[in-house]
């Protein structure tokens, strides 16, 4: 297990630089841009189970709070909760290559966006949140579900390093 959680983690540090540096200067108009972190966290909760999703989604919140000017432990939160749903659903579900990954990742979106905006209600000065009406989350939500079928496609490449046999959680 911790192989694969290391593995994930490189990944999600790879995606998360991507997302803070490249792709923010690509979202010039909408200031939108893909969680590719998420979809990977997704995937990795996907087929390692539980305990591995949440272990990768608190430890990859870390990574990004430290990358964000997110108070920390916000991103772990978030993620765990993400991380551990997603990991209950190991098995439940044939990995098809497009439908179930698009499905997935723009649930973990919206999910996402649904725990900033409880958290935004409780404390409410200092946590943003995503507006379910505004365009920015739309189109995040839409470039999650594009982009998850080619992720998970390049992500099964990397199988042996991402996905363990079993998990006893």
């Amino acid at each position: 297990m911790p192989k694969k959680i290391i593995w994930t983690l490189l990944f999600i540090l790879a995606a998360a630089l991507l997302q803070s540096t490249v792709f923010s200067r690509l979202a010039v108009y909408i200031f939108a841009i893909p969680d590719i972190a998420l979809c990977i966290l997704v995937y990795s909760a996907y087929v390692n189970g539980t305990m591995t999703g949440q272990i990768t989604g608190f430890f990859s919140g870390i990574i990004l709070d430290f990358l964000s000017a997110a108070p920390l432990g916000l991103n772990s939160l978030i993620r765990t909760l993400i991380g551990g749903l997603t990991g209950f659903m190991k098995g439940t579900f044939y990995l098809d290559p497009i439908f179930l990954p698009m499905i997935l990742c723009a649930a973990a979106t919206i999910l996402k966006a649904l725990v900033y905006y409880l958290l935004h209600l409780i404390f409410s000065g200092v946590i943003p949140f995503y507006s379910l009406f505004d365009l920015v989350f739309w189109v995040e939500l839409g470039m999650n579900a594009f982009f998850a079928p080619f992720l998970f496609g390049l992500l099964k490449l990397f199988q042996p390093l991402l996905a363990g046999k079993r998990e006893n959680a």
